[in-house]
């Protein structure tokens, strides 16, 4: 038996290497390339035995500086963590902060977060796809320029590339006009196009990483991961989710590596024709509730998630009645895929293990929160 230390990430390539040491670099696209992940394994003729993965090389401490900041400010915060998908940092916060207001947004407001979250799911989904056309130069460089579009209609609309920071408590921030909105839904039937040629590639992973019901509930596992084994955990089936009149939720049987990147490809055609249908339906009226300057939420406690790209996002929230959180936990689906690995890849040829790892998504300051 061999002992091996794998590094992932760009970061890995300033670190001291030497015969027992493995550095991946999935990519300069790829979402894992900010950040570092180490995982030591054990292995046996070629073939992972044990693996310890060892988190915390970007730990920020994002949960107390929620709670030393008011409910406004922890807005601008919660979308950092996930910087793939940024704006469900924001919308689970608002979401979390508005069921203890009992505070509904208005209709044009809500259309135009699932929107936005769609879009968004797109960007992120795109990210880890781009592995899958990294040997083809043409298709990398067209999913690499849909997400620079998607980007760039994020900064029309917001002013911002990264963190769009368009919701507020009771809202949004941004309200688009039309031409925005005949840009958005072009742009959305490109995009599905290329996801189907995406589909349609030769993908690897066929009975890698094999995930099932059992390893879903023993990790706490969510999004892709769980729908490409079967098992059907998606939380979009409110708000206007409930009133596009198609079916949102997308399953796999298999459960193994190439089942969770035709997922991914199969959920951004979703995606798109959600988007272009808030596009052509998105209501008049206003898109924010008024509220006081300081916002105060009542003494309780409650948790919340959303249905993010990687899987549910959620905030547990304690308040005593004063401007800040007595105490905000993040749930990040990233923290729950990780340490999955420590099962995931044993069995795994170690010639295989960046496709595991390209195939389980993960941001690592969604893990090191």
């Amino acid at each position: 038996m061999t002992t091996q230390r794998i590094l992932v990430g760009s970061l890995a390539a300033g670190l001291p290497a030497d015969a027992a040491t493995i550095i991946l670099d999935l990519g300069p696209d790829h979402p894992t390339r900010a950040g570092l992940l180490e995982i030591n394994v054990v292995a046996a003729g070629d073939v992972v035995t044990s693996a310890r993965v060892l988190p915390g090389a970007m730990h920020r401490g994002v949960e107390k500086l929620f709670e030393a900041r008011d409910y406004r400010q922890i807005l601008m915060l919660a979308d950092r963590h996930d910087w793939q998908a940024p704006f469900f940092g924001e919308l689970a916060a608002a979401e979390a902060f508005e069921g203890l207001l009992r505070l509904t947004p208005p209709p044009r407001a809500a259309w135009l977060r699932t929107l936005l979250a769609e879009h968004t799911r797109i960007l992120s989904h795109l990210g880890f796809l781009g592995w899958v056309a990294r040997t083809d130069v043409a298709l990398a460089t067209r999913v690499r320029a849909a997400r620079e579009r998607l980007r760039g209609q994020t900064s029309r609309l917001t002013g911002n590339r990264i963190h769009p920071m368009a919701v507020r408590i009771g809202g949004v921030a941004v309200d688009p006009d039309g031409g925005w909105l005949d840009d958005e839904a072009t742009l959305m039937t490109e995009l599905s196009q290329l996801a189907q040629e995406l589909a349609g590639l030769p993908l690897p992973g066929d009975g890698l990483a094999m995930i099932d019901a059992d390893l879903v509930d023993s990790f706490g596992l969510s999004g892709p991961l769980a729908r490409a084994a079967g098992v059907p955990l998606d939380n979009r089936h409110h708000g206007p989710y409930a009133e596009l009149g198609f079916d949102i939720t997308r399953l796999g049987t298999t459960g193994d590596a190439r089942a969770r990147f035709a997922l991914l490809a199969a959920e951004c055609q979703v995606s798109a024709d959600v988007v272009r249908t808030c596009c052509a339906r998105l209501p008049d009226g206003p898109i924010q509730v008024r509220l006081p300057k300081i916002v105060k939420l009542p003494e309780a406690e409650s948790y919340s998630f959303v249905e993010a790209p990687l899987g549910r996002t959620g905030f547990h929230l304690v308040s005593r009645g004063d401007k800040t959180p007595w105490r905000m936990k993040l749930r990040s689906p990233s923290f729950h895929h990780v340490a999955a690995l420590e099962e995931l890849l044993v069995g795994t040829p170690v010639a295989a293990v960046e496709t595991v790892l390209a195939s389980v998504g993960y941001v690592i300051g969604d893990v090191d929160k």
